[in-house]
């Protein structure tokens, strides 16, 4: 799956000085990061010190998801360019596989 066709198949909305970051509108959201990726990525799943819900990893051929899984397991999806990807993961210390 891609980023572009991700982003065309739901409502993104751009993130405000995020520049190549999106969050998915009207979240939060019962739907898990497998559907919304519909298992085409697999998962990894981080406890980041400062980000205060667990991260959800997914890569897509050209970014990522980044959704953060809530208490109530409830999820905040982010779609991100590859650029937004790998600067989003820098600044919680999540180390991207090459």
């Amino acid at each position: 799956m891609t980023f572009d066709e991700l982003m065309r198949r739901r409502t993104w909305v751009p993130i405000p000085n995020c520049p190549g970051r999106f969050i998915l509108a009207d979240g939060p959201h019962a739907l898990p990061p497998e559907e919304l990726l519909e298992s085409h990525s697999p998962l990894s799943s981080f406890d980041v010190a400062t980000a205060r819900d667990t991260v959800v990893v997914g890569h897509l051929e050209d970014g990522g998801v980044i959704s953060y899984r809530r208490p109530d397991g409830s999820y905040v999806h982010t779609l991100n360019t590859a650029e937004g990807f790998a600067r989003k993961l820098r600044q919680l210390g999540i180390e991207s596989p090459a």
